[in-house]
C-alpha cells in the first residue's frame, strides 16, 4: 500500500513528465478522495468498460496509457466523459495516464516493449527524435514477408502491410500509436520499413514514393505493453495488487 500523491510523484519523476510537451495532462487526472493505493488496475484507455472491469476487481487506482482533457476537446464533463468521470468517482478509483512520457521510456515504454515483442535487440530511439521513433540496424537483414510474420506473432495480429522498394530490410524503425505522419521522418532516417498502429490515406502515398515499407499494426495492439510493464513495476516497488485488463480494440 502507498498514498496516491507518492504513487503519482514517483511516476513522474520515472517517466520525466517534464521533459515532454503533451496534447493531455500527465500524472494524476481524476482523484476519487483515496488517499491509499493498495490495488491497481492497469489498461491501455480509460473507456467505460475499463472502468467497470477495474470496479469489478477492487482497485483503488486506474492506471492507463489513454487517459482525458486531450487538447482542443470540449472542456464540460458532459455525455460520456461525464459518465467516465462519474463511474470513477461513484467507485473510488483515482485516474492515473501516462501518454508521450510512456512511449519514450528506455525501459518500461512501449517503444522498448513492442522492440522486445519483435525480438529487435540492441533497439533504441533514433537520433534527434526524443525517444519517440525507436530504430534498430540489423546484421542480418529481414525479407518484407519476415518482418510481417514476425509482427504478427509478438501482436496476435497480421499487420496492414504496405510493400514500398526492393531489397532486404536492414534499417527498421517504429512508434507505436498514431504514428502514421511519422513516415517522412522515417524515410529521412534512411529506414528500410517503419512499423506504427494506425494507417490513413496518405499514408499508402507517401510510403511508396519514399520507399519505405510501412507496418500498420493496430493502435491498440502496439500499445498493451507499456502501462502493463509500468503497472508491474509499481506493484513491486510500492507491494501493490496489481492487474493489467486488456479490453480488446481491433483499431
Amino acid at each position: 500500500m502507498t498514498g496516491l500523491n507518492e504513487l503519482e510523484t514517483y511516476c513522474n519523476t520515472l517517466l520525466r513528465v517534464d521533459a515532454f510537451a503533451d496534447y493531455c495532462p500527465n500524472g494524476l487526472q481524476v482523484d476519487a478522495g483515496g488517499g491509499e493505493v493498495r490495488r491497481l488496475v492497469s489498461g491501455v484507455s480509460a473507456s467505460l468498460a475499463l472502468i467497470e472491469a477495474a470496479a469489478g476487481a477492487g482497485a483503488d487506482a486506474l492506471l492507463v496509457h489513454h487517459g482525458y482533457f486531450w487538447k482542443g476537446e470540449p472542456a464540460p464533463l458532459r455525455g460520456v466523459k461525464g459518465r467516465r468521470i462519474r463511474a470513477l468517482i461513484q467507485s473510488g478509483i483515482s485516474l492515473l495516464a501516462y501518454h508521450l512520457p510512456l512511449d519514450a521510456h528506455p525501459e518500461l515504454g512501449n517503444n522498448r516493449q513492442l522492440a522486445d515483442r519483435l525480438g529487435f535487440s540492441g533497439a533504441g530511439p533514433a537520433e534527434d527524435e526524443g525517444g519517440l521513433i525507436w530504430r534498430v540496424d540489423l546484421e542480418q537483414p529481414l525479407e518484407a514477408g519476415e518482418l510481417l510474420a514476425r509482427i504478427s506473432r509478438g501482436l496476435g495480429r497480421e499487420p496492414q502491410h504496405i510493400p514500398a522498394g526492393e531489397g532486404p530490410l536492414r534499417r527498421i524503425g517504429w512508434c507505436t500509436g498514431a504514428a502514421q505522419d511519422a513516415i517522412e521522418t522515417a524515410a529521412a532516417l534512411g529506414l528500410d520499413a517503419f512499423v506504427t498502429g494506425e494507417i490513413s490515406e496518405r499514408t499508402v502515398h507517401l510510403a511508396r514514393e519514399l520507399g519505405v515499407h510501412f507496418f500498420a499494426a493496430g493502435h491498440h495492439a502496439t500499445e498493451r505493453f507499456g502501462v502493463r510493464a509500468l503497472g508491474e513495476h509499481l506493484a513491486g516497488r510500492f507491494s501493490l495488487e496489481h492487474r493489467f485488463i486488456d479490453i480488446p480494440n481491433p483499431a
